[in-house]
């Protein structure tokens, strides 16, 4: 895709985000928001090697959602990338739908783990690196967490772990919105400078602008193809409920959902930031 189509891409998604979100009752979708833009440039920027009618393909790159609870944006993403029906989508939290609050790897083609337990996610992934490493399969782990995810401290096990293995085809984003469930990060539990915490710990480490698709895609596609004995962090810096202007940076909506009129509103701004409108 090219920036305007990868842009258009971005924004539908997070038109599915609330859509579903709002007929589920119940959700996160300021957290979805926020890192919309890294999963496009992920899936459909020409960063990661997947395929929808084959999803357990051993060459594949693997992404694991560490942030389980932005699972309505990972479930958009899929669907559009063909993995099931877009118009699943609407079973969000439903009984019966095996589109879950939090992903489920036994009931979703695409979802590589089951997430939701914070903190775990990068264990996990450096985990799969290792064994890929191993078995000298030369394909990629791509995990995304959450800026409060990174008070947990197995995060830095794993974080040390990486580096002591030399896991080179890791790739850990983190989601560095600055907001968390109970308040802005600083004042909960500060996680300080991300960057140089995970540098100290041996990553190659940098900062990006985490809705700027076009770098997203440039950065992450470097980071794939350098194999230099390091792993990989991004501190995307987003926006919590980036494109609603109601929710955008608003701790209140971590995990609630829009009532029919707030969805109206929502689907309103997000009309008047579509690349094909402009």
């Amino acid at each position: 895709m090219d920036n305007e189509m990868l842009a258009e891409t971005a924004n539908d998604l997070r038109r599915d985000i609330v859509r579903m979100i709002a007929e589920a009752g119940s959700g996160h979708p300021g957290g979805s928001l926020s890192c919309t833009d890294i999963l496009t440039a992920l899936y459909f920027g020409g960063v990661m090697d997947y395929d929808a009618q084959n999803p357990t393909y051993e060459e594949r790159d693997r992404f694991i959602l560490a942030k389980g609870h932005a699972a309505p944006a990972l479930y958009a993403v899929l669907a559009r990338a063909g993995y099931f029906p877009r118009a699943e989508l609407m079973t969000l939290r439903k009984l019966g739908s095996r589109l879950q609050g939090h992903p489920d790897c036994n009931l979703v083609p695409g979802v590589e783990v089951s997430t939701g337990s914070l903190g775990q996610g990068l264990s996990i992934s450096a985990g799969m690196a290792a064994g890929l490493a191993l078995n000298g399969t030369d394909a990629c782990v791509f995990t995304l967490l959450g800026d409060g995810e990174c008070q947990e401290g197995q995060v830095w096990e794993a974080a040390m772990f990486a580096a002591h293995h030399k896991l080179d085809n890791l790739v850990a984003i983190i989601d560095r919105n600055e907001l968390q469930i109970d308040g802005p990060t600083a004042e909960v539990c500060d996680p300080g400078d991300l960057r140089a915490k995970f540098e100290v710990f041996g990553w190659d480490a940098r900062d990006i602008d985490g809705h700027d698709i076009p770098a997203l895609v440039d950065a992450l596609a470097a980071a794939k193809a350098d194999r230099g004995g390091k792993p990989h962090a991004f501190i995307a810096h987003t926006i919590k409920g980036k494109g609603v202007s109601f929710m955008e940076n608003q701790v209140g909506w971590h995990g609630k959902a829009p009532n029919a009129e707030q969805l109206e509103q929502a689907l309103s701004d997000l009309a008047a930031l579509d690349p094909k409108e402009a």
